[in-house]
């Protein structure tokens, strides 16, 4: 008799896509190809609710590290849609560490964190200092998500803007979270720019998102062009 691991593999290779396993091989390089098979999203969302309502899901849910990356895309939508959020704290803080790529990390967005936002912020702050690049990540990610709105505070770009790192995907999101603040917050979070509060990478990158957003003005676009920073302004 199969266990729930074997049934949900098979139910990957019942969907498996090799051509879009290989395209999605170009869009997530820090997943290995060889250890993907080929489920789209959609598939894996209907999977996720399917199978959480399974009594044995916790023999998948504890079975880490994973051997599939649609393994770990469906521990991240399962996680997504926990509606008990100490239960789904503990099985997001047990996952983190195993999280190896950005799609996985961006794709995990409890549900539940909407109604916890006070508690959610104390883990932020904990994960934000991680050494683990896709913890990090995800702590900007949430901050992003929750806390640009009616909960805002200056303290949270602050936070973000004291993050110093040389991964790619840290940067990135550093970047895309300072885009949405402009679009969001622009007025409160505009002296992270004036005042060169980030690298020169994060802070050309966060100037080029902005600029390609649709939320922010032409006028702002225009002042935000005259304050990027030339490559040769950090060998001054």
């Amino acid at each position: 008799m199969s266990n729930i691991i074997d049934e949900i593999r098979e139910e990957f290779f019942k969907y498996q896509d090799v051509e879009y396993r290989n395209f999605q091989a170009g869009l997530v390089p820090t997943a290995d190809v060889s250890a993907s098979i080929g489920v789209r999203t959609p598939g894996l969302r209907r999977m996720a609710k399917e199978f959480m309502k399974r009594e044995d899901i916790g023999v998948f849910l504890d079975s880490l590290p994973h051997e599939y990356f649609e393994e770990n895309q469906l521990q991240a939508f399962i996680i997504s849609e926990m509606k008990d959020y100490e239960a789904c704290m503990e099985r997001l803080t047990a996952f983190l560490p195993y999280v190896d790529n950005w799609a996985t990390c961006d794709q995990m967005s409890p549900k539940i964190f909407k109604k916890h936002r006070a508690e959610l912020l104390e883990e932020i702050k904990i994960w934000i200092k991680s050494e683990h690049t896709y913890t990090v990540r995800f702590a900007i990610g949430m901050l992003m998500e929750h806390f640009l709105n009616e909960d805002f505070d200056i303290s949270y770009p602050e936070m973000v803007s004291k993050v110093r790192s040389e991964e790619y995907y840290i940067n990135m999101m550093t970047a895309w979270y300072f885009a949405t603040a402009l679009a969001k917050q622009y007025d409160a979070v505009l002296h992270f720019i004036e005042e060169k509060k980030l690298d020169v990478w994060t802070h050309n990158k966060a100037i080029q998102k902005s600029i390609e957003s649709r939320r922010i003005t032409p006028e702002q676009k225009e002042y935000l062009r005259g304050l990027k920073i030339k490559a040769s302004w950090k060998n001054d």
